[in-house]
């Protein structure tokens, strides 16, 4: 189908052809037109331009947007949404004082979210994770990146990334599958670490590769989860498996994850909570993408990534939502941009490329999605009223956009 969106008073992220990142002092450009008009073909972007140079055209259907505002569909790198059950219990836990890692330890965090997964049917994961999405969509997300990581055992862990397999083909929107079967030591392997990364690298991973499960492997590399040595085991174990890393890193302290994430080629290291000047530098040897979830930051009250200084140094940064139900449990990326803004002192035009073209980036899909350029998929939102960039992050609490637009399709 041939479309012509016209009448737009300002299209946000017209980046050129062959500009699929940016870095330090980049950033802060996000390129614009006024009264402008989009044109897709079959959901692709063919040409954007003024209204003054638009000439109809007989095969093309005309959808006048009547002087609304368009930004990139966002793009969230990194999230948890196939769970089984929420965990406000800890929620009270953590508001009375205990830690992360407390709760961990005392059964909750991850393995209670194993414990309740492990418990709950495919179906019912496949049409919790529908509601999600949707609720992400209506805020403006058209990809998205989803983990594995609630199953610890073979047997669940293939039914979450079958779940994200049926999610792929149910939704319009791009989805990438991660598998992220290191996210803790189960209890039953508890005193067996050796063994469960045995059942990872020989059992689970194989059985992966063969339904063509994943698009990426995820370790939780940090103090009291997996160390750089067994990070860098079982990354070479998915490497031979075709699954190019994407990691957790130093959420919890300078544990050496960004290095490890570096040495095998990570596409991101996400978390950086803690990141000094080793961890910039060995970052500005690599095409690896730092990645700050401030969402984590503020439910959690750690650190938040200091994406000041890494793009000081001239490093690109992305930024997702992490969206899951014990440390995150927001999925709105307009709110990750509010709290990049108020909290890492980001401007309201790095926060937005955050979120669409260097997101884009950290899942290897610059080629398609995060700008509305020539080539790439019409996946866009009308923003309500005519608002300048920065009420995005300042209003926050509230739903920007309108409409959203995926594949030139409405949802």
């Amino acid at each position: 189908m041939n479309l012509v969106f016209t009448n737009i008073n300002r299209i946000y992220g017209t980046q050129p052809n062959g500009r699929h990142i940016l870095k330090g002092t980049d950033m802060a450009e996000v390129p614009f037109l006024d009264h402008a008009y989009l044109r897709c073909r079959d959901g692709i972007i063919t040409e954007t331009g003024l209204m003054q140079d638009w000439v109809a055209k007989e095969d093309e259907q005309q959808v006048s947007l009547e002087g609304k505002w368009l930004i990139p569909g966002l793009v969230d790198s990194h999230t948890h949404l196939v769970f089984a059950a929420a965990r406000e219990e800890e929620f009270r836990m953590r508001i009375s004082g205990k830690s992360y890692e407390e709760i961990a330890a005392a059964g909750g965090g991850i393995l209670n979210s194993a414990l309740k997964l492990r418990q709950t049917s495919e179906e019912q994961l496949f049409e919790d994770a529908c509601v999600r999405l949707h609720l992400m969509m209506a805020h403006g997300t058209t990809t998205v990146e989803i983990k594995s990581g609630y199953g610890l055992d073979t047997a669940s862990e293939l039914k979450m990334l079958r779940v994200i397999k049926r999610l792929k083909e149910h939704f319009p929107m791009q989805i990438r599958a991660t598998f992220l079967g290191a996210h803790a030591i189960p209890a039953e392997f508890r005193q067996d670490r050796a063994g469960y990364i045995r059942l990872i690298t020989d059992e689970m991973l194989p059985a992966i590769h063969a339904e063509g499960l994943a698009d990426f492997m995820d370790v939780f590399c940090d103090r009291g989860f997996f160390s750089p040595e067994e990070t860098a085991t079982l990354l070479e174990a998915g490497l031979r498996c075709g699954l190019r890393p994407k990691i957790h890193a130093n959420e919890l302290g300078l544990t050496g994850g960004v290095q490890v994430g570096v040495q095998f080629g990570a596409l991101s290291v996400d978390h950086l909570e803690h990141c000094g000047p080793d961890e910039i530098a060995c970052l500005l040897e690599s095409h690896t993408i730092p990645v700050g979830l401030p969402g984590t930051s503020y439910f959690l009250g750690l650190p938040y990534t200091p994406v000041r200084a890494l793009m000081d140094a001239g490093l690109p940064v992305a930024l997702a939502s992490d969206f899951n139900p014990g440390s995150s449990p927001g999925p709105s990326l307009q709110m990750t941009m509010s709290l990049a803004c108020t909290q890492m002192k980001m401007l309201p035009e790095e926060a937005l490329n955050a979120v669409t073209l260097n997101a884009a980036a950290a899942l290897d899909l610059n080629d398609t999605c995060g700008s509305l350029t020539p080539g790439k998929r019409a996946d866009f939102c009308v923003l309500k009223g005519n608002p300048s960039l920065a009420l995005i992050p300042y209003h926050f609490g509230v739903n920007h956009v309108e409409e959203v637009y995926v594949q030139g399709v409405r949802c």
